[in-house]
């Protein structure tokens, strides 16, 4: 299984950065060589080994497109008709009814009109560019540097403590939690920390009057003010969930986060939310911080 999922690796980065939507054929997406040696043997699987390379087969390609752009957003329905693709290419090559170019032609085709259905501004986007994606930048934040941004006071912190987009290290995670703070992260992707969630930040259940403090940093925030932005954008879903997340702080409780919303922000009932807004200097965008006041 080791080697399959090795190979696995290989065949993302074989195809890394390219642009699936491409009209030329100057750089297409194909099955590397060593792909193309290795599913003979396919038939050799047992069926839940074969289900653990289609889902990590998933996996891996859910991590490049969100490598190539934080903003894609893929729920719980998407992710499995996903696997259902990979399910389908697994089974076309055991039947060994048509070549390989026929089934890597079809296969990015139909991860083509997957990322369509689930994220039509991708076309828009990526139509008219280059072979080679520039990635949409996504990066980890030493938890110092987070601190002070988010304008979060140690002495002050109030757990249980929950970072929305934690990251795969976790760094604030772990920092907070070896500092005594009872503190847990969640992210999309599969994560490296103790205590972390790996969901959805619009399909987890946050709670009622669950939290301490709750804290982002370019996380959902971020991604609520891209959907506000854009014409297509899931707002409402995002607007819904920000409400739930405030529902649930406790009394006192605080959500810090960054960049700030000032086009919901300014809506929030001020008899039962205090909302603070902090200037972070050269990065261009202020930190929000909200706190339940009831």
């Amino acid at each position: 299984m080791k080697k399959y999922l090795k190979n696995i690796e290989k065949q993302i980065a074989h195809n890394q950065g390219k642009n699936l939507f491409l009209k030329s054929n100057r750089v297409a997406l194909r099955f590397a060589d060593e792909t193309k040696r290795s599913l003979s043997a396919l038939h050799t699987l047992t069926a839940e080994e074969e289900e653990i390379l289609i889902h990590y087969s998933a996996d891996k390609a859910l991590e490049e497109f969100c490598r190539i752009n934080q903003y894609f957003s893929f729920n719980s329905h998407v992710k499995e008709e996903l696997r259902s693709l990979y399910r389908e290419i697994f089974t076309s090559i055991k039947q060994n009814k048509e070549s390989i170019e026929s089934l890597e032609k079809r296969h990015f085709e139909n991860l083509k009109e997957w990322l369509l259905k689930s994220n039509p501004f991708a076309e828009k986007l990526y139509a008219e560019q280059e072979a080679a994606i520039i990635p949409v930048a996504c990066s980890e934040y030493s938890e110092q540097l987070q601190i002070s941004l988010l304008q979060i006071d140690m002495n002050t912190l109030v757990a249980p403590v929950l970072d929305i987009g934690c990251g795969k290290k976790g760094a604030l995670v772990n920092y907070l939690n070896e500092r005594g703070f009872e503190t847990y992260g969640l992210d999309r992707f599969s994560l490296l920390a103790k205590n972390t969630i790996n969901t959805d930040w619009l399909e987890y259940d946050y709670g009622i009057e669950r939290w301490g403090t709750i804290i982002s940093n370019l996380g959902f925030s971020n991604h609520f003010m891209h959907q506000n932005l854009r014409d297509d954008g899931n707002y409402l879903d995002y607007a819904t969930k920000y409400m739930e997340i405030l529902r649930s702080l406790k009394t006192g409780g605080k959500f810090h986060y960054a960049p700030d919303l000032p086009f919901i922000e300014k809506y929030l009932d001020p008899l039962q939310y205090q909302v603070e807004n902090h200037d972070v200097g050269e990065f261009g965008y202020k930190t929000s911080v909200i706190q339940r006041l009831r």
